[in-house]
């Protein structure tokens, strides 16, 4: 197999992190078709979601493969312990950008004219952690780009304000998981002069910007549904989405990194997972 074994390519990429950004481009197609979308856009549209995370995080393992190999935490992945290649890990993000570009063109013309963009907007953020820290941001707009783009493959003549209210909710709800996950190498990032949030600004400041940034996430919610005309489901679920948004700020004060990926793996699955269900009740009662 010209990409190794399957199973290790998933692993490196940590595919199950798809279910993060996936429930926000099905509640962008169900806005715009103000109802289930039709299969096909679905279908397009979970191949094209898919692709592009696998690229991001494939080149993100690529460009950090020096840090990697320093860091202790990271010394175990696998293209640092060369059960992958990096031929195969290109291979590998040159065979996710065709396919996205494909499934974008399968789409519409707008989807696929925006389809490099999107793929150039991705990849970004695997150096910005070099020099600034609003690193943490641009990789919450790459997955704030989710609900646009569900939107757009099913609707690209115009673009509602919701979805826009949506891109920013995501965008802060991504930045402040990321700044969580960057206490994890709070000594090595200062020690190599990376701009992580936590070690240019300082662990207290970097936690009250996250929590200013799950402030915004939970005034975003609403502000979409409002535009958007949902019931009062989707407000339930915002109010959901705001407790388990405190609910992490309370496991980071504590400081206690050991549990880190999969305490907030599971709460931010379900918060994916709140938000398209809010949005499919709050359409439907």
């Amino acid at each position: 197999m010209p990409f190794g074994q399957f199973g290790d390519i998933c692993r490196m990429i940590k595919i199950e992190h798809s279910v993060f950004a996936m429930p926000y481009a099905y509640t962008g197609a169900i806005l715009a078709a103000r109802s289930l979308p039709p299969a096909r856009s679905l279908l397009f549209l979970t191949v094209a979601m898919v692709a592009v995370r696998s690229f991001a995080m494939a080149f993100n393992r690529i460009t950090d493969i020096d840090f990697d190999r320093a860091n202790p935490r990271t010394q175990n992945r696998l293209l640092v312990t060369g059960k992958i290649s990096p031929n195969q890990t290109w291979a590998f993000c040159a065979f996710t950008a065709l396919l996205f570009i494909a499934a974008c063109a399968c789409l519409n013309a707008v989807c696929m004219w925006l389809s490099v963009p999107a793929l150039l907007f991705a990849a970004a953020y695997s150096l910005l952690k070099r020099f600034t820290v609003f690193c943490h941001f641009w990789l919450g707009a790459t997955l704030g780009l989710a609900p646009l783009a569900g939107w757009l493959s099913v609707t690209p003549q115009n673009m509602g304000i919701a979805p826009v209210l949506l891109f920013f909710g995501v965008t802060f709800w991504v930045a402040a998981f990321d700044i969580y996950y960057a206490f994890q190498d709070l000594d090595f990032d200062s020690a190599f002069g990376l701009s992580s949030m936590p070690s240019v600004a300082g662990p207290q400041t970097a936690l009250a910007i996250a929590a200013f940034s799950h402030v915004m996430t939970a005034i975003f919610l609403p502000l979409a549904g409002f535009a958007a005309g949902l019931s009062w489901p989707w407000f339930a679920a915002c109010a959901v989405v705001a407790l388990l948004l405190f609910v992490e700020h309370r496991i980071m004060r504590k400081k206690d990194l050991r549990h880190i990926n999969t305490d907030f793996f599971t709460l931010n699955g379900i918060i994916s997972s709140v938000v398209l269900l809010g949005v499919i009740l709050g359409m439907a009662l």
